[in-house]
């Protein structure tokens, strides 16, 4: 069950680029939206070598970039199953959407998705996942890094139902640049097309659609954060 609120609260302010959800109303999307001394040396002896420890790699505001536009090169595939404690559903990442395609299947190879959970549904809007409230997923967000993503919402992709996008980081954030740890999905009939411009669609649910809306439906509390909790086990890309 969930933990309570305070703990979530607190959580949540450690978490690295958590997202600005979407909102149902167009009025309140309007509204809403905007917004590391010297240390000596020791010698063993004349002959050692001194073997430099390399540093764990990083994301970075500075190299996120170059670093996916290299990725998504060498990209061969483009469908990831999610399996949640509700089922499993497959999502196809768009081809000119490249940064955040590259981002989801990186984050889904780095096994970052696994034991997150669908922290806020909204009845016939949206289900969000990627988050949790458990200390393991800030420390997951801690090793792979802090950025952002630039938005990508020219490329012709509305919020039909069945799509999968991104949403904006909370951070002061003028230009809407997007979270990279979190993805909503679109199950409202026909869309939520008030969001188009605001969020970057990067792919669509090919199968198992019945497990979104399921998800979808499911009782929830404050914040639209289920009461019994979602948990994402494993995204698998294909």
């Amino acid at each position: 069950m969930r933990q309570s609120a305070l703990t979530t609260s607190i959580l949540f302010f450690l978490f690295v680029s958590c997202g600005e959800s979407p909102k149902k109303d167009k009025d309140k999307v309007e509204e809403n939206i905007a917004k590391t001394d010297t240390v000596p040396q020791i010698q063993i002896d004349a002959t050692a070598t001194e073997e430099e420890e390399e540093e764990p790699f990083k994301l970075t505001e500075e190299n996120a970039i170059d670093f996916f536009f290299d990725y998504e090169k060498n990209l061969k595939k483009d469908k990831v199953k999610i399996t949640t404690t509700m089922g499993s559903f497959t999502v196809q990442l768009y081809d000119d959407v490249p940064y955040h395609k590259a981002n989801f299947i990186y984050l889904a190879r780095q096994k970052y998705f696994d034991s997150t959970q669908f922290h806020r549904v909204v009845k016939d809007f949206i289900i969000q996942g990627g988050n949790s409230d458990d200390r393991k997923t800030a420390r997951k967000r801690s090793r792979i890094g802090r950025y952002l993503l630039p938005p990508d919402a020219k490329k012709g992709h509305k919020h039909h139902r069945e799509t999968i996008s991104m949403p904006s980081s909370e951070r002061d954030n003028p230009h809407k640049l997007a979270s990279p740890y979190e993805f909503f999905i679109v199950v409202t009939n026909p869309g939520s097309y008030h969001l188009d411009g605001s969020y970057t669609p990067f792919g669509r649910v090919i199968e198992g659609m019945d497990v979104v809306d399921a998800i979808n439906n499911v009782p929830v509390g404050d914040g639209d954060w289920p009461w019994q909790n979602i948990y994402i086990l494993k995204a698998e890309v294909l």
